[in-house]
């Protein structure tokens, strides 16, 4: 089986239960998609759990001919792993009733990923979290954008072409530096990264920064200087002075 489909899944909660998120990067080809949303009052393990749905919701969507896929889904949540290769055969022959004589947590979650999955190719592969693994560190910052603004309904932020995509979604290799970009000329130390958001120019020290204030903004523009010189060029070309 040579077609596999890579999917990196996340969750987020600010407060436990809390305003929560969660962020998926889908690799199927050579094309790339990253979604998310979120939920004003849940938990951690919820939106792990609605991480991994969604995720393979998109995917049977765009490919409804899974058979000759193999999907690799990469998290850092012991608790989904253990539970749909583990738990969750308990969990059916108890009537979804655990040790306590209580009610499952989130079964209802459960049951939506166990019919989900039901029949499907899916290699399931924990990864650590917040340790350098491009594809989980998108899948978190997505995650955690999610939650802190609220964003509730199910929204893209990148779809296009593998080539385009600078992160290296392929490389699960561990580091305590930033995610591993796959070409050095977008990695290359920037002196700035500017954005331009109705008419008010800004500042950042980091690319994720920038990027979240220009995400889903319509007309707004952002660049990457490489000097002092650089930027005020930049600056000028835009026609605007600094905030």
């Amino acid at each position: 089986m040579d077609k596999k489909i890579l999917i990196y899944a996340d969750g987020s909660s600010l407060g436990n239960p809390g305003p929560g998120g969660w962020g998926v990067v889908i690799s199927s080809g050579e094309k790339i998609l990253e979604i998310g949303g979120g939920n004003k009052h849940t938990t951690n393990n919820r939106m792990e759990l609605t991480a991994v749905i969604e995720a393979l919701k998109k995917v049977f969507f765009y490919q409804p001919s899974i058979k000759n896929y193999q999907l690799i889904i990469r998290t850092d949540s012991r608790y989904v792993i253990n539970g749909i290769t583990k738990w969750v055969y308990g969990w059916e022959k108890t009537g979804w009733i655990g040790k306590n004589k209580k009610s499952i947590l989130n079964k209802d979650l459960w049951k939506k990923l166990v019919k989900i999955t039901d029949g499907k190719n899916i290699l399931w592969e924990h990864v650590h979290g917040h340790v350098g693994i491009a594809g989980n560190e998108r899948a978190d910052f997505i995650a955690t954008l999610c939650a802190r603004e609220k964003k509730i309904k199910t929204q893209k932020f990148f779809d296009g072409s593998l080539s385009k995509y600078p992160f290296d979604v392929f490389n699960s290799k561990e580091s305590k530096k930033r995610p591993v970009l796959k070409n050095k000329s977008f990695g290359k130390t920037a002196y700035s990264y500017l954005s331009l958001v109705g008419g008010i120019l800004m500042k950042h020290a980091t690319w994720l920064e920038c990027e979240k204030r220009v995400k889903g903004v319509s007309g707004a523009k952002f660049k990457k200087s490489s000097s002092k010189e650089d930027e005020e060029n930049i600056i000028r070309e835009w026609g605007v002075k600094h905030q």
